[in-house]
Parts: structure tokens; sequence; C-alpha cells
């Protein structure tokens, strides 16, 4: 596990210091593949798309842990989380919403915060606005390092190439049984990172609107085991505006979404923190052991 928080910090460190880098992440090529594969059906091309590249990932990451010490192992697992973070850098998204000179460029920049797989544009609001953001959070961050956290690079990459091939458009338009199998996939791997998400969000914001939050939404919706992830949303911006309200920023209007928008960025920095925390918690009680 220290090693692993280690190469994460690095990657945070590369998406800071270098954000672009982040135009070399391209999943074009996936279509190469997939044309490969096409003659094997639906369901199979989309199951042979992620079992061969993650078992190749799994067996090379098996492999250089004993060389140098494990020091290629590391290398190679900075290489696979940087290429699986992202693709776009929501840092970078954010700021530009917020420091857009006009409205005009300013509606243009906050599409970029739309989740994979949102076709609809994204009105200027405050509520809207924060739910998006917390999915692209979600999608962008928070999945791809709880699944490098559990399984190292062959997690990562399997959880970026499930969502691109749910929300990336690189499966042909009549491989509607692919697609909705691969979007299954994405959210299954989505549930739990978006509920210790939430956890965090409790423990980093106010408790009371989160745990109130996140019961209203599950009693109204389909219980607690469903996919659905719209309670990650309804969390989100109770969180939000309970820092808002609260005085946290220099006005307390949860109706701006300038406002709501800034706090949201604030909110997911402490919250990737308690993440870290966490693992180092348990980097410090496996160095301990």
């Amino acid at each position: 596990m220290a090693i692993k928080l280690l190469v994460v910090l690095l990657v945070l460190a590369l998406a800071q210091g270098l954000p672009d880098l982040a135009r070399m992440r391209d999943f074009s090529r996936l279509r190469v593949w997939l044309s490969l594969l096409s003659k094997t059906g639906d369901g199979l091309q989309v199951a042979l798309a992620l079992i061969v590249p993650v078992t190749v990932c799994a067996l090379l990451q098996y492999w250089l842990q004993g060389p140098l010490f494990g020091l290629l192992g590391a290398v190679f697992a900075v290489c696979v989380l940087w290429f699986a973070w992202g693709p776009r850098d929501l840092g970078l998204d954010i700021d530009a919403v917020i420091k857009a000179p006009d409205s005009e460029r300013r509606l243009a920049a906050v599409q970029f915060l739309r989740a994979d797989g949102e076709s609809t544009p994204l009105p200027w609001q405050a509520a809207t606005v924060v739910e998006a953001t917390f999915l692209s959070a979600l999608q962008r961050w928070f999945g791809v390092l709880f699944w490098f956290l559990v399984a190292g690079p062959a997690g990562a990459l399997a959880y970026r190439l499930a969502q691109v091939l749910a929300y990336g458009n690189v499966l042909p338009s009549q491989s509607t049984q692919g697609r909705a199998m691969a979007q299954r996939i994405a959210l299954i791997l989505d549930w739990l990172p978006a509920h210790l998400m939430a956890l965090a969000m409790a423990v980093a914001s106010d408790f009371d609107a989160v745990f109130h939050a996140w019961q209203t939404h599950h009693h109204a919706e389909r219980g607690w085991f469903s996919l659905d992830l719209g309670f990650l949303g309804a969390i989100a911006r109770a969180s939000v505006d309970a820092d808002v309200a609260a005085g946290d920023g220099y006005s307390e209007d949860v109706d701006d979404p300038l406002i709501e928008l800034t706090d949201a960025r604030n909110l997911l920095m402490r919250v990737l923190i308690v993440w870290l925390a966490v693992a180092a918690v348990f980097a410090l009680g496996g160095w301990f052991n």
C-alpha cells in the first residue's frame, strides 16, 4: 500500500505540474482492438475488450514487482495510473468556468464538467453544476483511484476501459447490447467508490446534511443496493449548500452557481485528502506489520 500511495502522489503531482500531458491520453486506438473482435458478438466483444488488456496488465504488474527492488513495477504503475486518470483535468475545467470573463464563455466552459455519457447541455444552475462536478470527479478521480488502491494498475486500467467502452463512443452504433453491458459494468465499478465519496463528504463537510440527503434519497428511490448513482448528486448538493449557508466563503447565497462551484472544488479537495489519509493509515499499518 505504501508504494501505491507514493504512485498516487506522483501522478497527482504530474497532473498538477504538467497538465499538458493530458493530451496524450488517447483511447481512440481502442476502436482498432474492437474491430478485431467485431465478429465475436456484442457481449463477447465487450468482455474480451476488457479482459484481455487487463489480464496482460496484471501479468506485467506481477512480473515487474521483482526486478530492481520493484522500481520497474512502480514506474509501470505510475504510467498506467496516469494514463487511466482523467482523461480531462477536472481542476483545470473548474478553473476555466470560475475564471471565464463573460457569461457566454462560462456557459461554454461548464459543458466540460458534464459526466461521461451526458449529452444534454448543462444549464448554468447551482444544483446541476454541483451534481455534474461530483459525478465527473467520481469518473475522473475517485473511481480510478479506488480501483488502483484495491488492485493496482490492472484495477485502474479495468475501470478506465469500462468507462470508455460505456460512454466513449468507441463501440459501433449498432452494438446496443454491448453498450448496455459496458454501462452496467461501469455502474458496478462506480457503486462502491461513490458510496465511499459520500462517506468522506460526511467527514469533510456537514455530517447531518450528508446523512439526511443519503437516507432521503435511498428511501425515496430504489433502496440501498441499486446501481442508481443519483444519491451522489443529492449528497453533493446538500454538502455544498450546508457549507455555503454556514458562511464557508465570502457569501451565503446557495443559488449562485459560481459560489457553489467554488465551494464544490474546495470540498472535492477535502474529500481527496480524506481518501489519501485513509490510504496512509493502511500503508502505515502494513509497514508496522
